[in-house]
């Protein structure tokens, strides 16, 4: 069974709406899981805030958080899942931000660097990543992103 057909099938068993933001992954979160037939009784919607612009005036990430930590960060991934939380009303979230390659993002920041932030609504967790970019391949930070989001929300679901 696939990662996100599990992810279904435990939000179905507890009765939980499942939404996500995303930044570097581009709504690969939001179409695997839209890819499991069924899945509309679990999730409404994703965001894909890949500018600034839209994390903060769609999401509410701060531009204070944008200027002094980066769009690349601890803080903004956090205040990326608070924000599709209180947008969409949904029972959990995730968000993921990070630079997905070839280039990075105009600061000291690597390749392949990913923060992903879970929440339930009453706690939050951050999770930094530094994917391995040795193979040059844009879609496998994408894709190793996407798997570890969709493993975060699976590990708080048993």
């Amino acid at each position: 069974m696939k990662l996100e057909e599990k992810v279904v099938e435990l939000l179905k068993k507890k009765n939980l709406i499942f939404t996500c933001a995303e930044s570097c992954t581009g709504g690969l979160i939001a179409k695997r899981i839209t890819d499991v037939s069924g899945s509309s009784s679990v999730f409404e919607c994703g965001i894909v805030s890949y500018s600034n612009r839209i994390k903060h005036e769609i999401l509410g990430v701060s531009d204070e958080t944008l200027e002094k930590f980066g769009a690349v960060s601890e803080e903004c991934a956090r205040e990326m899942v608070k924000g599709v939380l209180s947008l969409t009303g949904a029972d959990i979230a995730v968000a993921v931000t990070g630079i997905a390659g070839p280039t990075s993002d105009n600061t000291n920041k690597p390749v392949g660097l990913v923060y992903i932030a879970f929440s339930d609504g009453k706690s939050t967790i951050v999770k930094k990543c530094l994917n391995d970019y040795s193979d040059n391949i844009r879609e496998n930070n994408r894709n190793k992103s996407a798997d570890t989001a969709l493993e975060t929300v699976l590990e708080y679901l048993r």
